[in-house]
């Protein structure tokens, strides 16, 4: 996890959830340095792939979010429209499609169902807990498939 979503938690504290806010609201994530730092340091020795719960639609904002942190841009992969699985078996499916043509060192994701997924299916990965885990984001998630 390098953007810092916190934020705009707040439009999926009710209900129903903004939507619509919580993703214009990606323009202004501010970087989280613990994530950013790992990134750097992984790039130095393996291929960056990102893997982001964020909807098609906002792939133009995550790469020049990117790009702005000096992070690898490509390749990104991002939930596809009108994919509203849980982000557990979404990420889980992409990923097994990259580990049958690459070799996946390691999944870095702050969604303790995603991490789990992952080691159940024999991935490496490790927890994002820089930052605390909030309900509402578990519930977009794991629920409505929208993060």
């Amino acid at each position: 996890m390098v953007a810092d979503v916190r934020h705009r938690l707040h439009h999926l504290d009710s209900r129903p959830k903004n939507w619509s806010a919580f993703f214009a609201g990606a323009v202004a994530d501010t970087p989280l340095p613990e994530g950013i730092d790992l990134a750097r340091e992984l790039a130095t020795s393996h291929d960056i792939v990102w893997l982001t719960g964020r909807p098609e639609r906002l792939r133009r904002v995550t790469t020049q979010w990117l790009h702005r942190q000096a992070l690898p841009v490509q390749p990104l992969h991002m939930r596809r429209t009108g994919d509203y699985r849980p982000a557990r078996q979404t990420k889980l499916t992409i990923v097994q499609a990259l580990a049958a043509e690459r070799t996946v060192a390691v999944v870095v994701d702050d969604d303790p169902a995603v991490v789990t997924a992952l080691e159940a299916a024999g991935i490496a990965v490790r927890m994002a807990d820089w930052v605390p885990y909030r309900e509402a984001l578990h519930e977009g998630q794991e629920r409505e498939g929208r993060t």
